[in-house]
């Protein structure tokens, strides 16, 4: 194993930043160094170019390790030969905007996305997107080796890029919208947004305003790396209270919220009513399809049935479940793009949405300026956005259970306990196997004391089986949660324990 492989985390390089609690700093100077300058060589080796025509953005979240980390990124890049641009505070999305936009080799964001304060981390880009988990394999052995040439002297300049991406984005609401008043097409609106103390607060301040949205009720826009007020994360249910109490307060027609680097946003309508997860998704299907009928719609494994429905039924299109994990989704549509499918979206329950248009780039701002645009388009209708999907089914209850293994070779357990349950609903018509398990395996019950379904999967990384359930009855996760049991309690090497503190 080398040196810096503990820090790779899926498509990201993660790890603590901060001493807390008696958990030491391993994201250090050194490191951080040694894997900007491995990022250096990595493109070189991509491009064909020498250092010193390699251009890179870097840019951070508010997190309170940012400044330290930042000053090891540019270090590096200077020594390295190659020519830097420091955006200072920016969004993950801006960050890739940015190779598009000024014609970079590459960028760096410093940022752990919704993890505590005390981590932090760094995304690679290039004008192809995000790293993917083999180029962060690559990047952290050419670190480890320090195969690299950090003997040249490059350039650090700032710039300012975050107002010429707010710029992007207004410019994309006006055409949309295209109002009378065309400057100003979110006149007359309220919208309120939740930044959680990230970066989200530009989106009010430098597209909403602007554009004549009224921003007042608006909430934790300043950046604060401590995120004293909630964690910012769309899946947290503190978090979501805390911007649907607000949009009803204040009255506001939409209510937004971000995760710290606004690759993630949720919103709440005007009855402050969530639309996040499965309600997120279909409102993104809905204006990606455009009307179409006949195209793709990837998303990740757990998602509900009622969606399912509401993309086949209502929009006329192919619902493609596929792997948990963003990148895992968005590859999966860029196949299917190549097969010659029209995949529009990919999208995974936490947010992460992407659509084909925006370079199938999970960027939470352009999701919700899509939003506000459907939202403002409704209204001359005299519709809602609650309306877009009031006839897709809900479900009655859900839940989410981990099962630790007590393995460090853990994946063949895993595999051997799906393959069981695999094996008893060949037995047992009644546990009906979804024949678009793509992960896992997933298993519905159309039974009155069930009526729902479970999705058991093996975590990529953790000796863990994640499960998810959902039911469309009252007391029917329970019900399914006790039938899984049955067949899984003579697996030792599973922890039940908050699985059977769950069932009684």
């Amino acid at each position: 194993m080398g040196k810096y492989d503990f820090l790779k985390s899926g498509t990201d390089v993660r790890g603590v930043a901060v001493e807390y609690e008696g958990k030491p700093i391993d994201l250090t100077d050194e490191a951080v160094y040694d894997i900007s300058a491995a990022f250096v060589a990595f493109l070189i080796k991509k491009t064909g170019k020498r250092a010193e025509e390699i251009k890179i953005s870097v840019g951070h979240d508010s997190r309170i390790s940012a400044d330290r980390i930042s000053a090891a990124v540019l270090k590096s890049l200077k020594n390295c030969g190659v020519n830097a641009l420091y955006f200072d505070l920016a969004s993950t999305p801006a960050m890739f905007m940015s190779t598009i936009e000024l014609a970079l080799d590459g960028a760096i964001e410093i940022t752990a996305s919704h993890h505590p304060f005390f981590r932090n981390g760094l995304k690679f880009f290039t004008q192809g997107g995000g790293a993917e988990g083999s180029d962060i394999s690559e990047i952290l052995n050419i670190a480890d080796k320090k195969a690299f040439d950090d003997t040249k002297s490059g350039r650090v300049e700032r710039y300012d890029f975050m107002p010429r991406y707010a710029e992007m984005l207004r410019d994309i609401i006006k055409s949309g919208v295209n109002a009378e008043d065309y400057e100003l097409p979110l006149k007359g609106k309220k919208i309120i947004v939740d930044a959680g103390n990230g970066v989200g607060g530009f989106y009010a301040s430098e597209v909403l305003s602007p554009l004549g949205a009224d921003i007042t009720g608006s909430q934790f826009l300043e950046p604060d790396g401590m995120f004293p007020n909630h964690i910012p994360n769309p899946e947290n249910a503190e978090a979501m209270e805390s911007v649907c109490k607000a949009t009803v307060e204040n009255k506001a027609d939409l209510g937004i919220i971000f995760d710290t680097d606004v690759d993630r946003g949720g919103a709440v309508d005007e009855k402050g009513n969530e639309l996040n997860k499965n309600n997120l998704l279909a409102i993104a299907a809905e204006i990606a399809a455009d009307g179409k009928t006949g195209c793709t719609i990837v998303t990740d494994s757990v998602t509900s049935d009622g969606l399912k429905e509401f993309i086949e039924e209502d929009l006329k299109c192919t619902h493609h479940r596929f792997v948990r994990g963003y990148k895992n989704v968005i590859n999966e549509a860029l196949r299917l793009e190549k097969e010659g499918k029209n995949a529009v979206l990919a999208g995974e329950t936490s947010g992460h949405i992407a659509f084909k248009e925006n370079y199938f780039l999970d960027d939470g701002a352009y999701l919700i300026t899509r939003i506000v645009i459907k939202m403002v388009q409704l209204f001359r209708e005299g519709k809602t956005l609650s309306g877009v999907i009031e006839n897709m089914p809900q479900p009655e209850e859900t839940a989410e259970l981990r099962m630790n293994m007590g393995l460090a070779d853990f994946k063949d357990y895993g595999n051997a306990v799906i393959k069981s349950v695999e094996d008893y609903c060949a037995e047992n018509p009644s546990w009906i196997m979804a024949d678009d398990s793509r992960e896992g395996v997933r298993v519905s019950f159309k039974d009155k004391e069930a009526d729902g379904w479970f999705v058991l999967r093996l975590s990529v990384h953790d000796p863990v089986l994640p499960l998810n359930i959902e039911s469309n009855v009252k007391g029917g996760v329970k019900v399914i949660a006790n039938r899984l049991y049955e067949r899984l309690k003579s697996f030792t090497e599973l922890d039940f324990k908050d699985f059977t503190k769950y069932i009684g």
